[in-house]
């Protein structure tokens, strides 16, 4: 069973542990930088960005999860996340952990009354739409060589990437019943973890 740590400092992080574990993998919350050590992969959840970056200085958790990205572990990071995992943020007043060529729009739809649900086609998840929900979420305003667009709003906007090892999306997979994006994370984190054992 795969252990996915999932960051448990502010923010959405029980819905994301009750969907890894019903898509049967092991999903631990991380408060300490000792909890990360074993993990195959590491979900950085939504909530409020700044607040979540503190904290990480605070336990001294940013650094080790950038050593980590820098080894290969995969990341997961949904909308406060990605902001977190971008090389440069529009909005934020802290450095963010800069492991994804990204960047990023902080509350770029507006405030929390312009929270919005989408279809949204996400054709490395099928044919089917995927729910997107936004809340006071960001938007990807440029990305890097090595870093794929995976999904879109109708007028363009970049609302989820791939890097190496990193996915990100400024929706809320976790707050809906749809799995899909989970599942492509855990598929990530079985393809390292097989390239691991060789």
């Amino acid at each position: 069973m795969r252990k996915i740590g999932v960051l448990a400092l502010q923010g959405a992080f029980r819905e994301h542990i009750v969907m890894v574990r019903q898509l049967g993998a092991e999903a631990l919350p991380i408060r300490w930088p000792e909890q990360l050590k074993g993990l195959d992969g590491l979900i950085i959840p939504g909530g409020e960005s700044t607040t979540i970056g503190k904290l990480m200085t605070e336990y001294k958790l940013g650094e080790e999860v950038q050593k980590l990205a820098s080894e290969g572990l995969p990341l997961f990071g949904t909308c406060a996340g990605m902001v977190l995992l971008a090389n440069r943020v529009i909005g934020l007043d802290l450095q963010p952990l800069a492991v994804i060529d990204i960047e990023v729009r902080r509350n770029a739809f507006g405030r929390q009354v312009d929270s919005f649900e989408t279809e949204l086609l996400i054709t490395v998840l099928g044919q089917n739409p995927f729910p997107g929900v936004f809340i006071r979420a960001p938007w990807i305003e440029r990305s890097g060589d090595g870093v794929e667009s995976i999904a879109q709003l109708q007028d363009g906007t970049i609302v989820a990437a791939k890097g190496e090892n990193i996915l990100v999306s400024a929706f809320h997979p976790e707050l809906t019943d749809d799995t899909r994006l989970h599942e492509y994370f855990l598929n990530i984190v079985e393809a390292r973890c097989k390239s691991k054992e060789g």
